[in-house]
């Protein structure tokens, strides 16, 4: 048990160093403005829109697409949400003021990033039914997972928790979809 104490103690000490850097960090104005906006966009208007979009011009695979990658979405809340009641971990905001961002966390606990699992999740879902879309998409999920950690909503091992996580759902809702003959 030492070991583990010693190696959560290591990504803590990073974590909260991190933290310090960036909540005294006074970023120009458009990184305030693309952080902020990456947020906004991962609170779902995004995937929302993108969903919409789809379902109008995505082809004849737009439903396979849109029905897994909200299948994605929609397992990792209930994984992020037992998650963070179960390591009831504090929000850097809560523990140390941030010198600009006044952006509200959407819930108490941090670990681990629901914004940032459920992007990856969508992304890679969406890169794997329409070719060519990776770069954007990867901008976008990447944009949300930094703004997360920018606005001091989380700690970086709370995003790459929710990267690896929300890789895994995207990953486990195509082999489902696959498995049911749905795609």
């Amino acid at each position: 048990m030492t070991v583990a104490r010693q190696v959560w103690g290591f990504i803590e000490r990073r974590d909260h160093r991190l933290m310090r850097r960036l909540n005294r960090w006074r970023a120009p104005r458009w990184i305030r403005i693309w952080m902020i906006a990456a947020t906004r966009l991962g609170d779902g208007w995004l995937w929302y829109a993108l969903a919409a979009l789809l379902l109008v011009f995505g082809g004849p695979q737009r439903f396979a697409a849109v029905s897994a990658a909200a299948s994605a979405a929609l397992a990792g809340v209930a994984v992020f949400k037992i998650l963070k009641s179960l390591s009831h971990r504090q929000r850097p905001c809560q523990l140390e003021p941030h010198c600009w961002s006044k952006v509200l966390p959407p819930d108490k606990f941090s670990f681990p990033s629901g914004h940032t699992m459920t992007a990856f999740s969508i992304a890679l879902v969406l890169c794997y039914f329409y070719r060519g879309v990776e770069l954007p998409l990867g901008f976008f999920a990447c944009s949300i997972a930094i703004s997360r950690i920018v606005l001091g909503m989380h700690f970086l091992s709370d995003v790459l928790a929710g990267a690896v996580i929300g890789v895994g759902l995207g990953c486990a809702s195509l082999t489902a979809f696959a498995a049911m003959g749905l795609i």
